[in-house]
């Protein structure tokens, strides 16, 4: 997503945000940050991620923007498939966050994967699907 982005809006400054979701609990893992050194000081913060199941690691991941003096109400998050749950965790969370999502489905299945959703986006993205 960071690609059709930095076509929509040139000289965009781009930070990077790790957290990946455990599989066994579907608990968020914080791995790495890097962010604009001046992040703090600009009008709009966007955040990327194509799937939005639970909801955990995009909260996490608002939480490392705003810690870092960003307000809620400056970050729009952006994504492709959302879940129901993950949006009312993001709204529950961070009530003042816009979200912008492009598809909403309705349920997670025991794993905690969207359903019916398109399957795992990265390899998908990528054409690296082992099926």
């Amino acid at each position: 997503m960071v690609g059709p982005i930095s076509q929509l809006i040139p000289g965009i400054a781009i930070g990077k945000i790790l957290i990946q979701r455990d599989e066994a609990t579907a608990e968020p893992v914080f791995y790495y940050t890097k962010l604009p050194t001046n992040i703090k000081k600009m009008k709009k913060v966007y955040l990327l991620d194509p799937m939005l199941a639970t909801g955990g690691s995009a909260s996490m991941a608002v939480d490392k923007i705003i810690e870092q003096g960003v307000a809620a109400e400056n970050i729009t998050f952006i994504n492709l498939v959302s879940c129901k749950k993950g949006i009312a965790r993001l709204q529950r969370d961070h009530p003042d966050l816009n979200i912008l999502t492009a598809h909403i489905d309705p349920i997670l299945n025991g794993s905690k994967y969207i359903i019916p959703g398109l399957g795992d986006y990265g390899d998908r993205y990528f054409n690296s699907n082992s099926e």
